[in-house]
């Protein structure tokens, strides 16, 4: 399975947590902002974009049967995943 760099980064970082995890909670170590960054800074908007792309990458791999759903959402957090033997063979391709 041919994977996009951001699945295949995001999908390396889930599998490599010895339990379930939120997803989201790797965007900002994907793509961290900038120092001094706020909502004035004149990168801020770009960066924010880039942050949410990553919900995009999140579902796809969710859409491809790479990560499975273990504890879903309950209102004060999002979806806990883990990879599936799938993600794990994609990672091992």
């Amino acid at each position: 399975m041919v994977l996009s760099n951001g699945e295949r980064d995001l999908l390396q970082l889930i599998a490599q947590s010895p339990k379930p995890v939120a997803m989201s909670d790797y965007f900002p170590v994907l793509d961290p902002a900038e120092p001094g960054m706020d909502e004035n800074h004149p990168n801020h908007e770009a960066w924010a974009e880039r942050q949410m792309a990553w919900y995009g990458v999140s579902v796809e791999l969710w859409k491809k049967g790479l990560v499975r759903v273990v504890a879903p959402a309950d209102g004060s957090r999002p979806d806990l995943v883990e990879p599936t033997d799938t993600g794990h063979a994609a990672l091992a391709a």
